[in-house]
């Protein structure tokens, strides 16, 4: 056996998957930890305390509700990697649903999913018109943004003052929120996704021994590959109980494999975490950061656009209102309460999904023990509050180690 085979067989880590989580917990390096103790608490507590809960009708609207938040908070994460802001995503998302429904509409029409690709494009080129004036010009992303959240505030309200909410009759707009599997078909979309995560995982297995790297923690490698497939039966099993897996889930997944991979195995995700964390050191190492930061602002805008048509979807209308309340500080916690860091280059995908779990659970929880909006609120932005301190005292706890 060859000296190579010997290192990657016998190769193990000096320290103990214990003595790792607490040297990282001592870093400030915490991950996605606490947020998901903190979900699985918050949905212990409502199951024991809130009547129909835990039940598969509540899941499946959990699901529904959260989908349109964590499509813009996807592009939020982007932003936010770079150090940037965007505050015109809420009524980005709204100008988009509403151009979605113009177009569906009678006089208007275009068919099939054609509104759905003309909302996404507009979506991109508003996202990457705004994100040309921070890279171009170098107008703060506060300012260009705050600009934007008032011109799309203005946009929607001048297309539908007059004439009131419009109907969505397109179905495929309606789909986006409102469709549901069958059971069979749920049981399929189980077996695919645990099929293609154990395949994904296992080719990165053998990967990693061609590449003569050593795997650490052979037992939470395990642990994962039994864990995730497990969850996905018992999931759809939950939503097989009420009318099966909806859309708008694979929605949340499939968007968060993609744009993962997108953030974690390409060269424009690299990028992006390398201007975010030193945009000067990152230019003279020869990235086009004018070119990053725009890109990074179109991609919100198009997350902004789907997640407009899924709100719109839910609906089945949209309103002069469409875009307000609180979708934009939603989307923007559900980033910063999943582990983003606000200060940029740190953060993940699913950090996304994680946080808008996290303010979905809590106002549907609230909402069914019979709580006020104001006390939502009030927890909501507690919970914001907490997750930025704690990012605050992270990263200060990784300049002292050097983590």
């Amino acid at each position: 056996m060859s000296t190579q085979s010997t290192a990657i067989d016998t190769a193990l880590p000096h320290e103990s998957l214990r003595t790792r989580a607490w040297e990282d917990f001592k870093g400030g390096n915490l991950g996605s930890a606490p947020v998901i103790v903190g979900l699985t608490i918050i949905v212990l507590v409502f199951a024991f305390t809130a009547p129909n809960f835990f039940t598969a009708v509540n899941l499946n609207n959990i699901i529904v509700q959260m989908a349109g938040t964590t499509m813009l908070a996807y592009g939020v994460v982007f932003v936010l990697l770079l150090g940037e802001i965007d505050l015109s995503i809420a009524y980005l998302s709204g100008i988009c649903g509403v151009a979605a429904a113009e177009l569906q509409a009678p006089g208007h029409t275009l068919p099939g999913i054609w509104p759905i690709v003309v909302a996404l494009l507009l979506g991109c080129a508003i996202g990457a018109f705004q994100g040309s004036f921070v890279a171009l010009i170098g107008v703060p992303a506060f300012v260009v943004t705050l600009a934007g959240l008032l011109a799309w505030q203005g946009a929607i309200q001048i297309t539908l003052g007059a004439n009131g909410p419009i109907i969505i009759s397109n179905r495929w707009i309606n789909y986006t929120a409102s469709y549901f599997f069958s059971k069979d078909g749920s049981w399929a979309i189980a077996g695919v996704i645990s099929v293609l995560y154990i395949g994904a995982r296992i080719g990165s297995l053998f990967g990693r021994r061609r590449a003569g790297v050593a795997i650490e923690y052979p037992a939470l490698f395990i642990g994962k590959l039994v864990a995730v497939p497990a969850l996905t039966f018992l999931v759809v099993a939950i939503c097989n109980h009420d009318r099966g897996v909806p859309l708008a889930g694979l929605e949340i997944i499939g968007l968060l494999i993609f744009w993962t991979y997108i953030a974690k195995r390409t060269t424009f995700g690299r990028h992006v975490y390398a201007v975010g964390g030193n945009a000067e050191a990152a230019r003279r190492a020869g990235i086009n950061v004018p070119r990053i930061r725009i890109l990074v602002f179109t991609i919100s805008g198009l997350m902004a656009a789907f997640g407009g048509i899924v709100l719109a979807g839910n609906l089945n209308s949209v309103a002069p209102d469409q875009g307000g309340g609180t979708l934009l500080l939603d989307a923007i916690s559900a980033a910063v309460i999943g582990g983003t860091s606000l200060f940029g280059g740190r953060g993940e995908v699913r950090s996304a999904a994680l946080g808008a779990a996290v303010i979905a659970t809590i106002e549907n929880g609230l909402y069914i023990k019979g709580y006020q909006p104001g006390v939502i609120y009030i927890t909501t932005g507690s919970i914001l509050l907490f997750a930025v301190t704690l990012d605050t005292i992270a990263r200060r706890r990784q300049a002292k180690t050097g983590r």
